[in-house]
């Protein structure tokens, strides 16, 4: 493990039972300390499965995992202790308070007792008004703001995020993404898993994508907009088409079904040239339009073009 990686996962594999699919196949993997790494994939791909091997949870079929320099199964209660988990069920004890489930989560991991610390953490969260109230009173939100609460109260190095958003709604969302990010800023490594794809074109530094439990590609979040991103151009013409003109059968260009608009594409690393020469030969064509606007390729359509080639 080199000196600015915290999390080094190596040929993991895990079968469950008779099933004749591994939920894992030769997974390697290696997270930078104080990076967001987004881990995306359809339902059943193996993310939370990988997610309960490197937590503890789950015992691998092989392979092994490093957590700051040590063996997650000979330095067990080192590596745990470095983790924290937020995962996607809301499973809380219901008769405890707040503040006594926070506390109690501290001191599961040994730690020495450090209310400032808790008290600071329940306020980012916007719990600290309701830490004498019973978790059962808490709403669907406030519950997933307390498993926040309940895996950061140890001080973990790295946490993970297992589709920490699903069933909230936006304003939380929100408040979230920037804990999280301020938390990156503080040194913490965020692992995160999310169906939210504009979650993790907004907040991950690295993208990771699984399916069918294989790792299908790792790749900086930007390098690979650029790499598999497109830039459109979208045209409205002021007199409808009824078949694409010849002349312009040479450029990456799409006729929509009325006829009233023109998509052209080109890599976002291009220069203007393509562009222009398009414009040029629709004037030369005589083809007018009325407006047009620009977009480039979301990682959600660049999601699913990865998903259908693998």
């Amino acid at each position: 493990m080199s000196a600015t990686e915290i999390l080094s996962i190596t040929s993991l594999h895990k079968h469950y039972g008779n099933s004749p699919q591994p939920a894992l196949e030769n997974v390697s993997l290696s997270i930078k300390a104080g990076e967001i790494f987004a881990l995306l994939g359809p339902n059943g791909a193996g993310k939370t499965t990988l997610i309960n091997i490197v937590t503890g949870i789950v015992t691998p079929t092989s392979g092994s995992i490093a957590v700051g320099g040590f063996d997650s199964v000979r330095d067990f209660r080192k590596t745990r202790q470095m983790i924290g988990l937020v995962p996607q069920e809301l499973l809380v004890e219901a008769f405890e308070t707040v503040w006594d489930t926070v506390r109690f989560s501290r001191r599961l991991f040994g730690k020495a007792p450090q209310d400032t610390y808790l008290e600071q953490i329940l306020h980012d969260l916007s719990l600290w008004d309701k830490r004498h109230q019973p978790i059962r009173y808490l709403s669907g939100g406030m519950k997933r703001r307390l498993l926040i609460a309940k895996a950061l109260a140890h001080e973990p190095r790295v946490l993970f995020l297992d589709e920490p958003s699903a069933g909230v709604d936006v304003e939380l969302r929100r408040s979230m993404w920037d804990l999280v990010k301020r938390l990156r800023g503080e040194g913490v490594t965020i692992i995160l898993t999310t169906h939210y794809l504009e979650e993790a074109e907004e907040m991950a530094d690295r993208i990771g994508i699984i399916n069918h439990g294989k790792l299908v590609m790792v790749e900086d979040k930007d390098s690979l907009m650029q790499r598999l991103g497109k830039k459109q151009v979208i045209f409205t013409l002021s007199s409808p088409l009824s078949v694409l003109p010849p002349a312009l059968r040479d450029f990456t260009v799409e006729l929509n079904s009325q006829g009233r608009q023109l998509i052209f594409s080109s890599d976002p690393s291009s220069t203007t040239k393509g562009i222009s020469r398009f414009l040029q030969t629709l004037q030369a064509a005589q083809i007018n339009f009325d407006d047009f606007e620009s977009k480039n390729s979301s990682l959600e359509e660049i999601f699913i073009q990865l998903l259908r080639s693998s």
